[in-house]
């Protein structure tokens, strides 16, 4: 795309210029000029020359300046001639060419290309057409992790990514902002979702015992259009919001295991609080003391079996019972009847979800 760009110009800047003039690539191989039956020799003599600095050097009469955002020049200018207007015209294109490229690769540049998709930042019809310009295959399977830093030390966790997924044609590492990094890997069409944490886990672990940096990885779900790679950003947004308020414990979560946690955060607040004062009497739910609350989380844990749980907490069944029907007193919910145990559950979540105000995406 590059000798399309370059040759584009040179053909508008030869009638303003009275000479030969063109583009060498890094092996002193022509790629533009305005005399085509040059295109595609090379001057291997040119090429040790472009190796050595940025600096104007002339040639078998001619005159180059080297160009590029690499400490080895990418490219080179020429122009026929050795004099002072050689150098002039030289240096004029070269910062021309320079600015235009740099340009056309903010624009065109896959990664930015990633970027703009995954933040919603072009427009649905855009997408494939800019799609096909990158030669980007747009309908394989991918996914979006989204790596949010909880502690660190000086080594960039940006660059640790990078070297773990070093094809830059099928995955794409991104800052989105200082705590946040953006990984989209692309995969195989029947990846499970346990093979998805088992990758989140393996990053996890290296980042926190070979770089001492702590993060919390959330997984979108998988998609096969490119146009698709926004909503799952998105999904990995929630996952980590919803596991920050209800699986505090939990470094790696997943978008598709968020299960009724997920409904309560698409419910807005407003029904939320209506919710609980519907099912608890006024008051009620914040009576329960902190062996309480603990006493209902064990029986949950243990499917609503009163023995099992009055092993686990070691105390006799009588005493468990008691408090069961002490929390049916206050609440009006029998927590062994299975449909208020569901309510109960439900309003649970639904308290601690409106005392943690995650922020909605």
């Amino acid at each position: 795309m590059s000798n399309r760009l370059f040759q584009g110009l040179i053909h508008q800047m030869r009638d303003a210029m009275d000479c030969i003039i063109g583009v060498v690539d890094s092996s002193a191989t022509i790629i533009a000029c305005s005399e085509l039956s040059k295109i595609g020799s090379t001057n291997e003599f040119v090429s040790l020359d472009l190796s050595d600095s940025h600096d104007i050097f002339v040639r078998d009469g001619y005159t180059y300046k080297p160009f590029g955002s690499h400490i080895k020049s990418d490219y080179a200018v020429f122009v026929e001639g050795t004099d002072e207007n050689a150098a002039k015209y030289a240096n004029i294109m070269a910062i021309t060419l320079s600015s235009i490229k740099q340009y056309y690769d903010e624009k065109y540049d896959r990664t930015n290309f990633i970027k703009n998709v995954v933040l919603d930042n072009i427009l649905p019809g855009d997408i494939v057409v800019k799609a096909r310009e990158l030669h980007f295959n747009s309908d394989v399977s991918r996914v979006v992790l989204l790596l949010r830093i909880v502690s660190s030390n000086d080594v960039s966790a940006f660059d640790v990514i990078q070297n773990l997924f070093p094809d830059k044609a099928k995955d794409f590492v991104l800052n989105i902002t200082e705590s946040d990094i953006v990984l989209v890997k692309e995969i195989k069409s029947n990846v499970e979702s346990k093979d998805l944490e088992k990758l989140a886990r393996s990053i996890s672990d290296t980042l926190s015992s070979e770089f001492y940096t702590r993060v919390n990885i959330g997984i979108g779900t998988v998609v096969t259009s490119i146009k698709d790679l926004a909503r799952s950003f998105k999904e990995a947004q929630i996952a980590l919001e919803v596991g920050k308020v209800f699986d505090t414990d939990k470094v790696i979560v997943s978008y598709d295991n968020l299960g009724i946690a997920r409904l309560i955060y698409h419910l807005p607040t407003t029904l939320c609080e209506t919710f609980l004062q519907e099912v608890f009497k006024k008051g009620s739910i914040d009576s329960l003391d902190h062996e309480t609350l603990f006493t209902i989380q064990k029986f949950f844990e243990n499917n609503l079996n009163v023995s099992e749980t009055s092993r686990k907490l070691f105390v006799h069944r009588n005493t468990l019972v008691y408090r069961l029907e002490k929390i049916k007193k206050l609440t009006g919910l029998d927590l062994r009847e299975f449909d208020h145990a569901i309510i109960f559950k439900i309003a649970l979540m639904v308290k601690k979800y409106l005392s943690a105000n995650p922020v909605k995406f």
